[in-house]
């Protein structure tokens, strides 16, 4: 898999990003109202509990407004937050701090609220079951999803359609042996994994023995879930998903299975409620 790497100049180009999309093309005529000289102190602040993160793209947001605003972070990504706490301060031109405010928010809030997310079912689970997310994320911002969702204790699976052969439903309906499929990815895979989707035990029965690394079920029942991972443990890793959520994950957990995927995490976000404060 693909490793998920935020350099300083991912960070930067982000930032630049969002920033040309705020203040495209006249600035931020607002705060142009305030008189130029006003230096004020403004506090992060977060009005629920959860898990932070982007703290280092908001600093590089104030950085590329103003070099001069000084911004100092209380807390780390991957802290554990709470209502009211200081997560930083920022320091300097108030019009300036104006002009980056909404769009450092959004990176901090975006990423708290999937870590934040992530962490809740990470709780739900048995400690020997993973928690993954997949690739139903916003375009153009899968790596930092997936970044956030590593804050919150997940584990990321599959970055892009090259790192893995992951054979599903669609692939399979081509084919009137789906065994075929598998076959072919076997000659081919070299170090790559390969995973077989299956969404029931006949299906499952066909393939058990082949020699490919992990075995996804899809929106199985619990109790043939229960079944498939105890046919399929001496052979390969097992993965469930399909409709999982918050009120489930904990049973589909004792299952068994060694990870369970959650497209959740990253298509359904609820943002983390940040604010600043002057």
């Amino acid at each position: 898999m693909s490793k998920i790497q935020l350099s300083k100049s991912f960070i930067k180009s982000s930032c630049k990003l969002a920033l040309n999309e705020d203040l495209y093309p006249s600035g931020d005529i607002t705060s142009e109202l305030i008189e130029k000289n006003i230096k004020k102190k403004v506090k992060m602040i977060c009005n629920q509990n959860g898990i932070l993160g982007g703290i280092d793209f908001a600093k590089e947001t104030f950085k590329l407004v103003d070099r001069k605003i000084n911004f100092k972070n209380k807390k780390k990504d991957g802290s554990r937050i709470r209502k009211g706490d200081v997560v930083a301060t920022i320091d300097g031109n108030l019009k300036n701090i104006l002009t980056g405010e909404r769009v450092a928010l959004n990176f901090v809030s975006h990423i708290s609220g999937i870590a934040t997310k992530t962490n809740m079912f990470v709780k739900k689970v048995r400690k020997k079951t993973k928690i993954c997310c997949t690739r139903k994320t916003i375009p153009n911002l899968r790596v930092i999803q997936k970044y956030a969702v590593k804050l919150g204790g997940g584990t990321n699976h599959r970055f892009n359609l090259s790192d893995e052969y992951l054979i599903k439903d669609n692939h399979i309906s081509s084919e009137k042996n789906f065994e075929n499929l598998i076959q072919r990815a076997i000659k081919k895979k070299g170090r790559k994994k390969i995973t077989v989707e299956v969404d029931n035990l006949s299906q499952l029965k066909k393939i058990l023995g082949l020699k490919f690394d992990r075995i996804l079920f899809d929106n199985m029942s619990s109790k043939n879930l229960k079944k498939a991972v105890k046919m399929s443990r001496k052979f390969y890793e097992t993965e469930a998903s399909g409709g999982i959520n918050l009120k489930n994950v904990k049973n589909v957990s004792f299952t068994g299975v060694d990870r369970i995927s959650v497209g959740s995490l990253t298509h359904s976000i609820n943002a983390l409620d940040l604010k600043l404060e002057i």
